[in-house]
């Protein structure tokens, strides 16, 4: 029912306007219907008309006169740009970055955001630009510095490449010895080595921030897998080679009697036991003698 209610009003304006518009002005002029248009929010507004050729700001072309040195520059631009496009065309004149330019207008340097019009330009106008040594000097430390971080990146990528492989190694040896088997000593002690090679250029990295977080995480691995090594070295140690255990087996087979025979193994026992349990004859009847 509301609803119903706000339509039917809002129905009542249209009608209204249509009525107003057929006299606008007080003239007899007359606008047509499809020149109001009713808001979702219920409010009636005048149609905009695309067809309708509306007066557009054109938007002049000034020439201005800036000194650079001894040299003067004829600069055609729009008075509505901003002192950073004008910096932007005077670069290729100059040979100055638009980063390091500094334009002095009236006495005032100038902001490359601020505009050419709301600071009293003209044409005809005349500014000096100078070459701001700070600002270029700021803006290759920057750049040294961006330079620097990246190769500190690429760095440390090829080092995690490095070791990755030989987290593998360590991974296989770590399998192999304790599952019993033993290896030679000289694989660990290169394999340790190796880690601690990768240890050494990790540490001859200077970066800050997310890089500097990254060469402490894989400074991290490698220690790690370093005390993985020195504790298979020490297990590695205790497992007997499969050499080792032949020739124990040599040994104990050599050291007992040879051509005895299965009966002679079952007696001899027996026959220690017997003697060990002799007492000595004592002669208890007088015999008669003849």
């Amino acid at each position: 029912m509301l609803g119903t209610t706000v339509k039917s009003r809002n129905l009542g304006k249209v009608t209204a306007a249509k009525g107003r518009a057929a006299t606008a002005g007080g003239g007899g002029r007359e606008v047509g219907v499809s020149a109001w248009e009713l808001r979702p929010g219920g409010m009636l507004v005048q149609k905009r008309n695309s067809d309708v050729n509306q007066s557009q700001t054109i938007v002049p072309t000034i020439k201005v006169k800036v000194k650079y040195g001894s040299s003067y520059h004829e600069v055609n631009i729009k008075s509505q740009a901003t002192f950073g496009e004008l910096k932007k065309m005077l670069g290729g004149a100059t040979g100055l970055n638009p980063l390091d330019q500094k334009i002095v207008f009236k006495d005032k340097e100038r902001d490359s955001k601020a505009y050419l019009d709301v600071a009293g330009v003209k044409d005809g106008s005349r500014m000096v630009v100078f070459d701001d040594i700070l600002s270029r000097e700021k803006r290759l430390v920057e750049n040294l510095k961006t330079t620097k971080t990246d190769r500190a990146k690429k760095e440390i990528v090829e080092i995690s490449t490095e070791i990755d492989k030989l987290a593998k190694q360590v991974g296989i040896l770590e399998i192999e010895i304790y599952g019993g088997k033993k290896v030679v000593e000289k694989v660990l002690l290169n394999l340790i080595e190796l880690l601690m090679s990768q240890l050494i250029k990790l540490d001859g990295i200077i970066a800050d921030g997310d890089v500097k977080l990254q060469r402490r995480m894989q400074v991290k691995r490698v220690q790690r897998y370093i005390e993985t090594l020195d504790s298979l070295k020490i297990r590695n140690s205790k497992i007997a080679s499969s050499g080792d255990r032949a020739n124990y087996v040599r040994a104990s087979l050599q050291r007992q009697p040879n051509n005895i025979s299965f009966e002679q193994k079952l007696i001899a026992p027996m026959e220690k036991q017997r003697d060990s349990m002799k007492w000595p004859i004592v002669v208890t009847t007088e015999w008669e003698k003849f």
